[in-house]
């Protein structure tokens, strides 16, 4: 029943959105629905963050093409993660403030990268690091994994999510530190307590 009620919400959600949405965030939206049910976080701040997140992809795409296909975002409690590589530091500013613009965003973690596109090789490594990460964590019965969110860009991975305790984050964080090829750990992790 709960996941009927979060469903319904969630598509109650998208008129709120101006323009058109792409199928894409549609479909991801529902297919998050079942592990939303799961996370830490209340079903009310996950249709929020769902609601945020398609906000800020519908002003990417106004904005421009680049900003909608090289910026990630996660979106937890609104706080928001932005990671990815952009071509100047003005797109890095204008990334910031479309997301600072949306109503409910509180906290705009912006860990963009200013460079030249990455080649095929980093990307291939990036997803083998998250990869190998989430699979680490899917398999640490101390880590309540589905509470994260993981992101890989020029071998530095980026750590979001609500922890049970500090013993939690630092095996998170040690897990991601171990992974061969991992420059370095970024983590914006938060003690569920502590929210």
């Amino acid at each position: 029943m709960k996941f009927v009620v979060f469903l319904g919400l969630v598509l109650l959600t998208l008129p709120v959105v101006s323009g058109c949405t792409p199928v894409g965030v549609v479909i991801g939206g529902v297919a998050a629905a079942g592990v939303t049910l799961a996370e830490e976080r209340s079903v009310e701040h996950a249709v929020e963050d769902a609601n945020i997140k398609v906000k800020i992809l519908n002003a990417f795409i106004q904005e421009s093409e680049s900003l909608f296909v090289d910026v990630s975002t996660t979106v937890i409690e609104g706080r928001v993660l932005v990671t990815g590589e952009v071509q100047s530091d003005n797109d890095r500013d204008i990334a910031g403030s479309l997301i600072w613009s949306i109503v409910g965003v509180k906290t705009v973690l912006n860990e963009l990268q200013v460079s030249d596109k990455g080649t095929f090789g980093s990307s291939a490594s990036d997803t083998w690091i998250s990869t190998k990460l989430k699979t680490r964590l899917l398999q640490d019965l101390d880590v309540k994994h589905v509470n994260y969110s993981i992101d890989t860009v020029n071998k530095i991975v980026y750590l979001m999510g609500i922890a049970q305790d500090q013993d939690e984050i630092e095996r998170v964080y040690l897990h991601a530190r171990d992974i061969s090829g991992v420059r370095k750990v970024v983590s914006h992790m938060v003690l569920k307590d502590s929210r």
